[in-house]
């Protein structure tokens, strides 16, 4: 278990955190600007805090009123940052080499052949970083922490440089380490599709203050976008139905209605959570018609909040599943919405990022 109360002034930005970080990944999710490098920096000792202390297991990492402060190489971590930082001189064998070269053989709990297996890099390990793709080098980077056999692992926003389909590649890598290694992960991003993909737990920033803690569901249903803004998305529980080979579609089954997916890899029968951003949303007061938008969910108004400014936030009961759309107050004088209305939402097939469709766990 990894104790955190600390408190940290650099320049004229605070920090303020209190949280306990336990088993599974435990994401560290807000704006740029919110705290989570420093943050994350602290637990690996490269800031020390101002005030307060960090504690791990039975171990005291930093304690400002007795002036205690243990360095990053004493702490047995294990840290990927955005760029993979690979040795150029090296194979991929001896980079991974390199991440268990201090360890005690007495101490060392991964194998590289195991390491190379997880991360599905057997065929990679003659190579150079030069002949590796953006997500080859990643995993290479993932694989030389965990060839530290480190007590925790930290990763700070290590798929911010990837495009999308490298991203997917290595999605699946990540939920392995978290599933299959069994030690405590903490994991910077501000995609909340990540997060809520990869996160058994999620603390939110904002300004240097935790505003949120708990189960991604929980907590990233009511994030939101901004100071006063609405909530960045909705979360669908469904069930893959079939695999359209012909156009490259996935169909689910929702309490809400079906749902056209991109094409996945996973079975039909398969459980799944799906995000669908608020902005994305388009509310219908009937079944229109000519449009490409092939998922569509009918529904009923239960609430109605007005005070967002120029938007208007409607929740809307779609067989169970409350959905939350925005529109303009124009657009609800003109559509005439009220509590109990039947309404229609749309959202294209693309309007779902391929990170924020996931097994659920």
């Amino acid at each position: 278990m990894l104790d955190i109360a600390i408190r940290h002034q650099q320049g004229g930005f605070s920090l303020e955190a209190e949280l306990q970080i336990g088993e599974g990944l435990t994401a560290l999710f807000g704006p740029s600007g919110s705290g989570k490098t420093t943050l994350i920096n602290m637990i690996a000792g490269l800031v020390r805090p101002s005030e307060g202390q960090i504690r791990f297991s039975d171990e005291t990492w930093s304690d400002s009123d007795h002036g205690l402060f243990l360095p990053p190489h004493r702490r047995r971590i294990g840290y990927v940052f955005q760029e993979p930082r690979l040795f150029p001189h090296m194979t991929v064998r001896q980079n991974l080499a390199y991440g268990e070269r201090l360890l005690p053989r007495t101490e060392r709990r991964e194998s590289l052949a195991r390491v190379a297996d997880l991360l599905r890099l057997s065929a990679l390990l003659d190579r150079r970083p030069q002949n590796l793709s953006g997500g080859e080098k990643q995993r290479v980077a993932l694989g030389r922490a965990l060839m530290a056999s480190p007590r925790l692992l930290l990763m700070d926003e290590p798929l911010s440089a990837l495009d999308s389909e490298l991203k997917q590649q290595i999605l699946p890598d990540i939920e392995r380490i978290r599933d299959e290694v069994g030690i405590p992960i903490v994991y910077v991003s501000h995609s909340i599709e990540e997060v809520a993909r990869l996160a058994t737990r999620v603390v939110v920033l904002e300004r240097g203050r935790t505003i949120a803690i708990g189960a991604p569901d929980a907590v990233l249903s009511n994030v939101p976008r901004g100071a006063g803004a609405l909530p960045a998305g909705n979360f669908i529980c469904a069930t893959i139905t079939a695999r359209h080979e012909d156009d490259g579609l996935t169909e689910a089954q929702s309490a809400a209605g079906p749902l056209f997916l991109r094409a996945v890899d996973l079975p039909p029968g398969t459980e799944i959570r799906v995000f669908v951003p608020v902005a994305d949303i388009v509310l219908a007061t009937a079944d229109v018609g000519g449009l490409s938008a092939l998922n569509r969910l009918a529904g009923e108004i239960t609430d109605i909040q007005r005070e967002n400014g120029a938007a208007v936030a409607i929740v809307v009961d779609c067989g169970g599943e409350h959905m939350v759309v925005e529109v303009t107050r124009r657009s609800a004088t003109q559509l005439e919405l009220a509590i109990g209305k039947p309404v229609h939402l749309l959202f294209k097939t693309v309007s779902i990022a391929p990170e924020g469709l996931f097994r659920r766990a």
